[in-house]
């Protein structure tokens, strides 16, 4: 088997799962002593791993994993098994609401579209699929964003923003977040479209972190009464929320 090995992704790969091993990162010194290999070896490497984004480097020149691996991770077939559980509940919860509904996920700095269910009557917000869409100002990015540990916040906007400049959050703004995770959804004015309001509930993983967020941009049906108000509307997302987190949250973390 020796005839077939790639010295150089060898090396790479014990990078990344060398990193996956620690808290805080390692600087290119520690990272060489603990592999054994010299300075030299890994230079291009780590460098490479920056520029293709599985690796940030801070200011204090030390490494550490992005979530890259992560969304790569997660994007196949467990969101694949998510869609598949979540297009049937999507569907009861259009006919329900009378209002379309949107499920996205975080991906390798993007918030992207993975699945949607337009609303049963002609009046309604569509978004074109696989469409990304901002992490800052729009419920299901900041439903990603509330539902994960802070230093994971950090890192989604760095990867987000890709500037390679150190990530910031305003007091301002993690107040927001930490407002939306202690009461379990976001609703906001929509910035993109007049007269909507988006109303936001995490699907969760076991451990408590936003696998994807459920959306309905929310709009007033003058013509339908018997139409669920936002209140309620609201109510019926998080229910199909819980449900798709009780069902999509075990199968990836079991996978």
């Amino acid at each position: 088997m020796d005839r077939y090995r790639a010295p150089a992704l060898d090396k790479g790969l014990d990078i990344l799962e060398l990193l996956a091993s620690v808290d805080g990162g390692l600087s290119q010194a520690e990272i060489a002593k603990r592999l054994g290999k010299s300075h030299n070896e890994l230079y291009r490497m780590l460098n490479t791993l920056v520029r293709r984004g599985y690796v940030a480097r801070d200011e204090g020149d030390r490494f550490s994993l992005t979530l890259k691996l992560f969304g790569l991770a997660h994007l196949h077939a467990p969101v694949r098994r998510m869609v598949s559980y979540a297009t049937p509940m999507m569907r009861d919860l259009a006919q329900v609401t009378q209002q379309a509904n949107q499920l996205v996920v975080f991906d390798r700095g993007s918030v992207v579209l993975i699945a949607q269910q337009e609303a049963p009557n002609y009046w309604g917000i569509s978004i074109r699929m696989g469409s990304h869409v901002s992490l800052f100002d729009t419920g299901s990015g900041q439903v990603l964003l509330a539902f994960r540990p802070p230093e994971e916040r950090l890192m989604m906007i760095a990867e987000h923003l890709n500037t390679g400049e150190e990530p910031s959050i305003t007091p301002e703004f993690a107040a927001r977040l930490d407002e939306i995770k202690a009461r379990g959804y976001a609703i906001m004015p929509s910035i993109q479209i007049a007269a909507v309001m988006n109303l936001s509930a995490p699907v969760l993983r076991p451990d408590g972190r936003a696998l994807a967020a459920l959306t309905v941009p929310y709009v007033d049906l003058a013509n339908v009464p018997d139409a669920p108000d936002m209140n309620e509307t609201l109510d019926l997302i998080r229910a199909t929320a819980a449900r798709l987190s009780r069902l999509a949250g075990f199968d990836v973390a079991g996978q």
